[in-house]
């Protein structure tokens, strides 16, 4: 069963979040700060992390900066957990590569429900072998991987999973809604402007730009769609 590591400064939290993703049968670990986090992370390679933003020495922020930054941890899926709910720090979370973003107070099956559903996008449904490829797009399903005009490119389960919605629909205006219906799995009230988030992440990593063979255009009044060229 996946391993999650856990990382929280209130105790009580962390107890609570533990019964009930062990109860579901996942094997949890646990840091009560940043740096052990970190060291969690490089020496017990976790499937899934539940980060709270708010940590002593090391905060959330930085954490997910350096778990993004390195090769060797940068597919690892966050679920951020946090007290702040503003708007700005929701999509500068996903901006920063968060997979999802819980805040409290939290219903504990509702994030045992999201950590699910990330794993799932992680490990990817079982497929025949197919790869799509769209203009300079290359993305095979099998492996989870990206490369655009022949350059790797690494993504978050959550990005991989909405750019490969787009894919095998080109030319077609999904909205927001569709994407985290259609393309993540869920739909929670208010979660509709994270994906201008993740999609400024894709835009960003595949290096978009207005000649580009393949690229994701924005539909004024709509969403988005991926225009694929020869």
């Amino acid at each position: 069963m996946s391993r999650i590591l856990v990382v929280d400064d209130d105790k009580k939290i962390v107890r609570l979040v533990q019964a009930y993703l062990e109860k579901e049968g996942f094997t949890v670990l646990a840091a009560f700060d940043g740096e052990t986090a970190l060291h969690a992370i490089r020496r017990e390679r976790p499937d899934l992390v539940v980060l709270d933003l708010m940590l002593p020495d090391r905060d959330g922020w930085d954490i997910t900066r350096i778990i993004r930054g390195d090769d060797s941890l940068a597919g690892t899926p966050i679920v951020m957990l946090t007290a702040r709910v503003e708007d700005t720090d929701k999509l500068a979370g996903f901006e920063l590569g968060a997979d999802d973003y819980v805040a409290k107070p939290f219903n504990p099956p509702e994030l045992v429900a999201r950590v699910k559903a990330v794993l799932r996008r992680a490990a990817g449904a079982p497929v025949q072998p197919h790869v799509l490829q769209l203009g300079g797009l290359r993305l095979d399903l099998d492996r989870h991987e990206l490369t655009c005009r022949g350059n790797p490119v690494e993504l978050t389960p959550t990005e991989f999973d909405l750019l490969k919605l787009l894919a095998e629909h080109p030319g077609r205006a999904f909205t927001r809604l569709e994407l985290i219906e259609e393309g993540l799995g869920y739909s929670y009230e208010g979660e509709e402007r994270t994906v201008d988030s993740h999609i400024k992440n894709l835009r960003k990593k595949m290096g978009v730009k207005a000649d580009n063979p393949a690229y994701i255009e924005t539909v004024y009044g709509v969403g988005y769609r991926l225009r694929g060229g020869q």
